[in-house]
């Protein structure tokens, strides 16, 4: 509905076209990689780009050394790479440290790991917190190593540095704030979780150019240790936050697939639910549980924050994931544009569901003295029309949200939503301010 004034075929285009740009990028949970992903996206948005260092508490975690990598390969003893991270950075264990060694075929087993359902694919692994050294690889080229010896060499670092990640603020009239949240850790995976990481992009500039009434922080992080680290530095701020998604997974052909916050019942859950409820898509509504991606730390006990999850596939739902496989054939444009959508219909259901105040509740003013009132039964929209105020005029009684009257009476959220503010020209509803915090406040 949100994108009626937008060439879908090109911003879905544009989304591809930024996914593209930055899937051949080496990313971690540190390290140049990240930060060369958050660069690329200035040219889109003026985001803000923050370092922590190396050692830094964040709650029971530290911040760790960082990563960085430059080369790696196995060579067989004819001095042939067989396997070589400049063809694919998922080759080498991510975090793995630095190694140059000749090793016998047994002793190398133990480093590689493979796929051997999907042989022609290559696995993402990872060893933040172990230190660790190893190679990725399809289980066919597993199964043509030769029992001879082989030159290891991972040209890495690991040592104190720096944890990145980047915020954009959009302020608006009212200093509560919505969260937009998706990891940008991942290396060469273009649903989980470039997908994520750039429709949050676009959907940051698209907000940029609007007047929001809530003030909107979009954050991009490493998995994890990023939301706790961002909570950590932030949490002065964090009640501020009164709504929230987390982006990923929304570039492959699934159905939709929404995953609530904690508890279970705010605002951000029941917009999700309708918008879904309302599009031609498919959709599945999920409880929360404590696994999956950052929105568990947004939702852990000492924060409660109302933030849930947006994504199609869930992941692990698809033998893609986590694999070379989850490629730039695996994702399409129609269903990045898609997702796109959703997400702005969600946040503009979100920024216009406020609660009015009758200013004329003894029976029904009327309406054809106002000219709201046409009279035309004959005409079905203005019909429509008609019958929306009706509903807002009856149910603005300072306890119902413009969403419980368009989910009420059956009417489109926009045509209520119009017809609230027609009503509200005419001095015959009062915005509600302090409602909504109370109402947001006892969710």
């Amino acid at each position: 509905m949100i994108l009626d004034n937008i060439a879908s075929s090109d911003i879905a285009q544009e989304i591809y076209q930024l996914i593209a740009e930055l899937y051949p990028i080496c990313r971690s949970i540190t390290g140049n990689g990240f930060r060369e992903t958050l660069k690329i996206i200035q040219q889109y948005i003026p985001l803000s780009i923050h370092e922590v260092p190396t050692g830094t508490e964040v709650f029971d975690w530290t911040v760790p050394n960082e990563w960085n990598i430059k080369d790696a390969y196995i060579k067989n003893s004819q001095g042939e790479k067989i396997v070589d991270f400049a063809n694919s950075n998922l080759h080498v264990l991510n975090y793995s440290i630095p190694v140059h060694q000749k090793l016998s075929l047994a002793e190398l087993k133990s480093h590689l790991f493979t796929l051997p359902d999907y042989p022609d694919w290559i696995p993402y692994r990872t060893s933040y917190y172990k230190e660790a050294w190893g190679f990725c690889l399809s289980h066919n080229q597993y199964l043509q190593l030769k029992d001879e010896e082989y030159e290891v060499y991972i040209n890495s670092s690991l040592e104190p540095g720096h944890l990145t990640y980047g915020e954009y603020f959009i302020p608006g009239e009212s200093t509560d704030e919505v969260l937009i949240s998706c990891h940008a850790c991942h290396p060469s995976l273009c649903n989980d979780n470039l997908s994520g990481i750039a429709i949050a992009t676009f959907i940051a500039k698209y907000l940029s150019q609007s007047n929001p009434r809530y003030s909107y922080r979009f954050i991009w992080i490493p998995g994890t240790i990023g939301s706790i680290t961002w909570l950590a530095v932030n949490e002065a701020q964090v009640s501020n936050i009164k709504h929230g998604l987390v982006l990923t997974c929304l570039g492959d052909g699934g159905k939709f697939t929404y995953k609530k916050s904690r508890r279970g019942n705010t605002e951000i859950d029941r917009v999700a639910a309708y918008v879904l409820k309302n599009s031609p898509q498919e959709y599945e509504i999920i409880d929360f549980f404590p696994y999956g991606y950052d929105e568990r730390q947004y939702c852990s006990p000492g924060f409660n924050l109302a933030v849930g999850c947006l994504m199609r596939s869930p992941h692990g739902s698809f033998p893609e994931y986590h694999t070379s496989a989850d490629d730039l054939n695996f994702i399409h444009p129609q269903y990045l544009a898609e997702s796109f959508a959703q997400c702005l219909s969600i946040l503009h259901i979100l920024d216009n569901n406020q609660v009015f105040l009758n200013q004329n509740p003894k029976c029904e003013p009327q309406l054809g003295k106002r000219g709201l009132y046409e009279g035309n039964n004959e005409v079905k929209d203005k019909r429509l029309h008609e019958m929306a105020m009706l509903w807002v005029l009856n149910f603005s009684d300072g306890q119902h949200t413009l969403l419980d009257i368009a989910q009420k009476s059956g009417i489109t959220f926009d045509v209520i939503k119009n017809a609230a503010d027609r009503l509200l020209a005419h001095d015959l509803l009062k915005l509600m301010t302090e409602f909504v915090i109370r109402h947001e406040l006892c969710n």
